[in-house]
């Protein structure tokens, strides 16, 4: 597949850039899930105000755009891997948390809910042995829903110039880079453009494949 305009190896770039884009967009989602999720299911249980504080500092934190506040902390700190993690994680968390809310409030209400509780189950027991095996489906759907959108959301502060280094071998900084060499040498802008566009529809399918699953579409089928 050639060079690109610095002579630089378009495949071993290519197969090495693809690391940083993922492990950060793992990393990210894992982190926004696992906040976001204890969120929902703690505002979800106690209900009232304390719900009501948990849900609008949630709706604060979707006012704000995700990728301007990243380009904003970037500018200010630095494109440092912790800080790309730590945005897309803390703009990931809101929805999440509303998702989980959701989901778990019609599950609090259920009689088993009511029964551990005259039996005297400690709160923290409840919504974790309790609530949360009951929502994980609807979970799991929307982390892979959450992990395409970190992996948009890297892949273009890589295009920005937000990449971890400079000149690192990261998709969206090599689609930025070669773009001026579209026609001469197209394969450094290409490859790294459609592994993007592969990998987001990928997990895509996956959230799909996983809310089938959870909602039992295909089980009355014979060849599922």
């Amino acid at each position: 597949l050639g060079t690109d305009y610095l002579g630089q190896d378009v495949v071993s770039r290519f197969l090495h850039g693809g690391r940083s884009i993922l492990w950060m967009a793992s990393v990210s989602t894992f982190l926004g899930f696992v906040f976001g999720a204890a969120i929902g299911l703690i505002a979800a249980y106690n209900r009232g105000r304390l719900d009501d504080v948990l849900m609008r500092g949630m709706d604060i934190l979707l006012a704000f755009p995700q990728l301007l506040l990243a380009l904003v902390a970037l500018t200010t700190i630095g494109p440092e891997p912790w800080l790309i993690i730590t945005i897309v994680a803390f703009t990931t968390m809101p929805r999440i948390a509303r998702i989980t809310r959701g989901a778990t409030v019609p599950v609090v209400e259920r009689d088993f809910i009511g029964a551990a509780e005259a039996l005297g189950e400690s709160r923290f027991r409840i919504i974790t042995k309790e609530l949360l095996p009951n929502v994980t489906g609807p979970l799991l759907v929307e982390a892979n829903l959450r992990l395409t959108y970190s992996i948009a959301t890297i892949a273009g502060l890589g295009f920005l110039g937000f990449a971890t280094e400079v000149n690192a071998a990261d998709w969206g900084q090599m689609v930025q880079e070669n773009r001026t060499a579209l026609t001469v040498a197209p394969w450094g802008t290409l490859l790294p453009a459609i592994a993007i566009a592969l990998l987001t529809v990928g997990t895509g399918l996956i959230a799909d494949g996983v809310s089938r699953t959870v909602a039992g579409v295909d089980r009355g089928r014979p060849d599922a």
